[in-house]
């Protein structure tokens, strides 16, 4: 199997996972602490916009390749095997697009801002004095 095709079927397949965490974080018997680890995780792979924006060389990409699936399988590892199952047969049933989460758009537009602000603040500091 070419590269190209190992690569295609990883993104494919991370797409199933996503699912299946989002499924296993709106089960009522996933723990509350792996609940909320959850719905972080879904609300990050799912949200248009990234913490470091891809546009940034190497770092940009880090989130998406690193972060998210160790997100995954940690998640995946601290789940009961029922709600496992039930969550992977409903993301295999699925077959509309994943929905984005506009929260978590908001929330990095705002740490976006909050650090500019900060920048902003730090230089005006330092070219007035």
């Amino acid at each position: 199997m070419s590269l190209f095709a190992r690569l295609r079927t990883w993104a494919r397949r991370m797409k199933r996972d996503v699912a299946v965490v989002w499924f296993a974080a709106r089960d009522p018997r996933t723990p509350k602490s792996v609940r909320l680890l959850a719905l972080a995780v879904t609300a990050y792979a799912l949200s248009p916009i990234d913490l470091i924006p891809d546009f940034i060389p190497v770092l940009g990409y880090l989130d998406d390749v690193i972060l998210v699936p160790l997100g995954i399988w940690l998640i995946v590892r601290l789940l009961p095997e029922t709600v496992l199952a039930d969550a992977r047969a409903r993301a295999d049933a699925l077959t509309d697009r994943l929905p984005r989460v506009a929260a978590m758009a908001a929330l990095f537009i705002l740490v976006w801002l909050a650090g500019a602000a900060a920048f902003g603040w730090w230089l005006w500091r330092q070219l007035g004095a």
